[in-house]
């Protein structure tokens, strides 16, 4: 497997990776579907360029079997606050997600922040993804206790079919 930073040129198949793993009919193909309780896009080629614009030092990955090859999984990893990164965004192709690829994703994003500073990694799941949550705990992830409203009036990030959103945040020390 390679993963490496995504190019300009890869950001409309990323784009349409993470739609398809989280949004509509194609989504309920693999476990991470969201859409039961969001519709609409979860992103775009050119959201995805303007965060890129915006967080110089962020990156967003993409696997492939092969360098060259289509792109399987994504992530979007950026610094948070000395020594801690957040991770967002991690995607593995519907289709695919029984063959432990979102596992070897999750660790090979960890690595990377790893080797640019980070002694632990942040994320926010949707509360009520209970069995999400539990795959990220199974993987080292705890719950802070903390809590972050959703962004009903920010239309990136869909539209909502319910009114009792919010997001839990999880840490791990890497």
């Amino acid at each position: 497997m390679s993963l490496q930073p995504a190019t300009p040129a890869d950001l409309p198949a990323i784009a349409a990776l993470v739609n398809s793993a989280y949004r509509g009919e194609t989504s309920r193909q693999g476990w991470t579907t969201e859409a039961d309780y969001l519709d609409g896009q979860r992103t775009d080629a050119a959201t995805l360029a303007a965060d890129l614009a915006a967080q110089p030092q962020a990156a967003l990955l993409a696997l492939r079997e092969a360098p060259d090859g289509p792109i399987l999984g994504s992530v979007w990893l950026e610094p948070a606050e000395p020594g801690v990164w957040y991770l967002g965004m991690l995607t593995v192709r519907p289709d695919l997600q029984d063959r432990r690829l979102g596992r070897g994703l999750l660790e090979a994003a960890e690595a990377f922040a790893a080797e640019r500073g980070a002694g632990r990694i942040r994320m926010t799941v949707v509360a009520i993804r209970d069995t999400l949550i539990a795959w990220y705990q199974r993987r080292g992830y705890e719950l802070t206790g903390e809590t972050r409203p959703f962004p009903y009036e920010d239309r990136r990030f869909g539209d909502p079919r319910r009114d009792d959103l919010s997001f839990v945040v999880l840490e791990k020390t890497i």
